[in-house]
């Protein structure tokens, strides 16, 4: 089996889509007036904290699925679902940024790839364990 390189690829490009939500915290708190520590005050940058925030809580699911999917399933599959996952919270930082209101397609693109990401690489473990 050779390395998952397209898996790799797609790891980096979630880790620089995270960065961007990063930066665009720092422009909402730039627009905003409202320094950290503080975390309140502003819709606008409470919505792009939430975002963030929220992106960070599904990377370890995200990441650790990916990468056992790869391993179990294939490298190429593995990576095109990492991008479904890309493009959902692209969406879901873009919509919800708008209103929270609008978060709900781009959460509902990365919650199905990673559900799937997820259970492939747990049904095909458990497969190979009781084989």
């Amino acid at each position: 089996m050779s390395f998952p390189n397209l898996t790799a690829i797609v790891s980096l490009l979630a880790l620089l889509t995270y960065f961007w939500m990063g930066l665009r915290v720092g422009v909402a708190r730039r627009k905003s007036g409202i320094d950290a520590p503080a975390m309140s005050g502003d819709p606008m940058l409470e919505r792009y904290l939430r975002v963030q925030g929220n992106t960070l809580e599904w990377l370890p699911i995200f990441f650790v699925s990916l990468w056992l999917f790869a391993i179990y399933w294939g490298d190429v599959t593995a990576a095109a679902l990492g991008l479904v996952w890309i493009v959902g919270r692209i969406l879901y930082t873009v919509d919800y940024s708008q209103a929270a209101d609008k978060r709900g397609r781009g959460f509902a693109i990365q919650a199905l790839a990673a559900a799937i990401l997820l259970f492939g690489a747990l049904g095909k473990a458990v497969l190979v364990v009781l084989s």
